[in-house]
């Protein structure tokens, strides 16, 4: 086993391949549940999936997964090939998303190095239950699949010396994988693997696929080419090969006459190899220089860690760029020449930003519809009818914003279930839909992504919240002095719970504290609205990136901030006769009938400052999307490109601190606090 585990790439392919394939047996399990039934594509694709897991994993010796899947497909294979009738389907598909989820756990094993050791005999056993059951009448009929679900996949072909049987048709093929798909070695030995369900006579070119990575460079130029003998009809044998994991194309050829090459065959069926004919080879190589030159694949697979290494290089240039044509010494020079080169350069390192960004871009469509299976669970244990309404999910963020953001949706659509939407009996007393509704929704603003779960269910009691906050001294200030908005983000707190009595959903509170922190890591903010027994929306707000951004900076004092221009309405200088003071003393600005609370930058950071009088300085003019308040500084510096770094984690801790989203470093060397417009207009 440590001998498997030193195959990283293979490991990392194994593994990815085999998530993506879990995935969309996910969906289309919840796809048959929501219409009640499993079409006839329903079950060619599950087959075919559980098929390709079967021998990639036996290829990979892990044989517990392997064997789980073998018995589920020896199912689907009954209900394909015999028509079975007598079948559960509720009980199909609890099967079936059992056995993803344990594939899931040895996946994250596999990830992290551990013993692949999962043991999955009960699952096993309710599915040969299962089977019989499905028989029916038919009990009596044999599966067309050799081989018993608890029989081990073995990694090297079998050295049996048992004679072949007869077979009627003889076959060769001809197998092409996509470029750039890598280790077409071993793609072509999950190939012979999964052959010997079908027969046992069999020979293949090159041979030496397992011990030989010569190998790979022949499959590439002439394909992988296997010749059979199988009592299957051509339609049958050309949808078996079909199945193969990045098949780009397939060419069967059914011979008629005894090939010469299959004398080979009397001997022991793949362990020997075959001397290639000339005459195949030439075929092959004519063959494939009639096929089209420009077929080739659009799409690669790149390590996520070459992309943040690409991110790291791309946010040092842009600091670097800043670094020389601001440079202090340039001050009071004409250099008109440089100034052009330097625009050039600026504009080729925005464009090279922009395209890197955008590869790290991915839709939440994954992370959307993996709460189909949370509802689905949910619904089913709460006694509850759920229906979840996606939209928006194309919308693209950062992949490491995905990843920050998929535990607290998972923790607002739990909570929603079991804390918010009521039970079918409940909702029909209040005069209700028995089915509750929850809509999933993704929209961009700006340069964030507005990420929307609203339910119909009860609604939030605002007197309860407070009663709970008060008996657990959680309350930070006087009753009367709260918003709504305040009152209902006491749910966020660690530990804060409305519910009697904890089960094994969470209440309000339990892991909602999840989602405040995952959110606020990535400079996002969280939002609640609530209406008693009509519902509650809660929003969250997130940077589409957390590298770089535009920014607007700024001087107070002799301190530099950045405020991202995307928050930036406008900038303007204040007329002394347009400064108001309310009764409790706020300073007010009258623009274009509006009146606007001014902040103080220097006050709120306890910043010195010689500007003093709103006259003298700069005011500018920022929103969040809902409010709107004007930040007086110094004066403006100029619009720069600026990266994105953390701030310290000692800083992070003083909660005091507030209205910072990180730090950047400027052309000159110095450094510039970026602000957090959401969070200084919430002070």
């Amino acid at each position: 086993m440590a001998n498997l585990y030193s195959q990283e790439p293979m490991i990392e392919m194994y593994v990815f391949e085999t998530s993506q394939l879990i995935e969309q047996l996910e969906t289309a399990i919840l796809l048959s549940e929501k219409y009640s039934s499993f079409s006839i594509e329903t079950i060619n694709e599950i087959f075919r999936i559980m098929h390709t897991i079967k021998g990639s994993s036996g290829m990979m010796m892990f044989t517990n997964i392997s064997t789980l899947t073998h018995a589920l497909e020896d199912l689907f294979l009954l209900m394909r090939e015999e028509k079975a009738t007598h079948i559960d389907y509720g009980g199909l598909s609890d099967l079936v998303l059992e056995s993803v989820d344990f594939i899931k756990v040895e996946l994250e094993k596999i990830k992290n190095g551990d013993e692949v050791d999962g043991k999955s005999d009960m699952i096993i056993t309710e599915i040969n239950h299962l089977l019989k059951a499905a028989r029916g009448d038919n009990a009596s009929l044999p599966l067309e699949k050799k081989g018993a679900a608890n029989e081990a996949p073995k990694f090297y072909i079998s050295q049996s010396k048992k004679p072949s049987p007869e077979y009627k048709n003889t076959f060769k093929a001809v197998i092409y994988f996509e470029d750039d798909c890598e280790m077409e070695n071993f793609r072509a030995y999950t190939v012979i693997n999964n052959l010997k369900d079908i027969t046992e006579a069999y020979e293949y070119f090159p041979p030496d696929i397992i011990d030989n990575d010569d190998t790979i460079q022949v499959i590439k130029e002439e394909g992988f080419t296997i010749l059979l003998k199988s009592d299957k009809s051509y339609q049958e044998i050309h949808t078996f090969l079909s199945q193969t994991v990045f098949l780009k194309e397939l060419e069967l050829t059914e011979l008629l006459e005894e090939d010469k090459s299959f004398q080979s065959l009397k001997r022991t069926p793949g362990t020997e190899g075959i001397e290639k004919p000339e005459d195949l080879r030439g075929n092959i190589a004519t063959e494939r220089e009639l096929r089209d030159g420009n077929n080739h694949q659009s799409i690669i697979s790149v390590s996520v860690g070459k992309l943040d290494k690409l991110m790291d290089l791309v946010g040092e240039m842009v600091i670097a760029e800043a670094m020389v044509t601001q440079n202090p010494d340039l001050k009071g020079l004409t250099l008109e020449n440089f100034y052009k080169s330097a625009g050039q350069l600026k504009k080729i390192t925005s464009e090279l930003q922009d395209m890197v960004m955008s590869i790290r871009m991915l839709p939440l469509h994954n992370t959307f519809h993996k709460m189909h299976r949370i509802v689905r669970d949910m619904s089913k244990k709460l006694g509850k009818e759920v229906e979840l309404e996606i939209n928006g999910e194309a919308t693209e963020v950062d992949k490491n914003i995905i990843e920050y953001i998929s535990d607290p949706l998972m923790h607002l659509v739990r909570n929603a279930i079991d804390h918010g939407i009521e039970t079918p009996k409940e909702r029909l007393e209040k005069g209700k839909s028995g089915v509750g509704t929850l809509k999933l929704q993704a929209k961009n603003a700006g340069s964030d992504v507005i990420i929307t779960l609203a339910d119909d269910g009860k609604g939030l009691d605002k007197d309860k919240i407070l009663q709970r906050a008060e008996e657990n001294g959680l309350m930070h200030k006087p009753v009367e002095e709260m918003t709504d908005r305040e009152i209902y983000s006491l749910i966020f707190l660690p530990g804060f719970s409305t519910k009697e009595k904890v089960t094994e959903f969470s209440g309000r509170g339990v892991g909602m504290d999840v989602v405040m922190k995952n959110v606020e890591m990535v400079g996002g903010s969280v939002a609640v609205e609530s209406n008693l027994n009509v519902g509650t929306t809660i929003n969250l707000k997130i940077p589409l990136t957390l590298a770089i951004i535009d920014g607007m900076n700024i001087k107070v004092g002799g301190s530099s901030y950045t405020i991202p221009i995307t928050s930036i309405k406008e900038s303007f200088r204040a007329k002394k006769e347009n400064i108001l003071t309310d009764p409790d003393g706020n300073e007010l600005i009258m623009l274009r009938g509006q009146c606007y609370p001014i902040l103080r930058l220097h006050q709120v950071f306890k910043v010195r400052s010689a500007v003093e009088h709103i006259a003298e300085g700069i005011v500018i003019v920022v929103t969040d999307g809902e409010k709107t308040i004007c930040i007086f500084a110094d004066e403006l510096v100029g619009q720069q490109q600026v990266v994105v770094k953390t701030l310290p984690t000692y800083i992070k801790n003083l909660r005091k601190i507030k209205g910072l989203a990180g730090c950047t470093l400027l052309g000159d060397g110095s450094i510039s606090l970026i602000v957090d417009v959401s969070g200084l207009i919430n002070i």
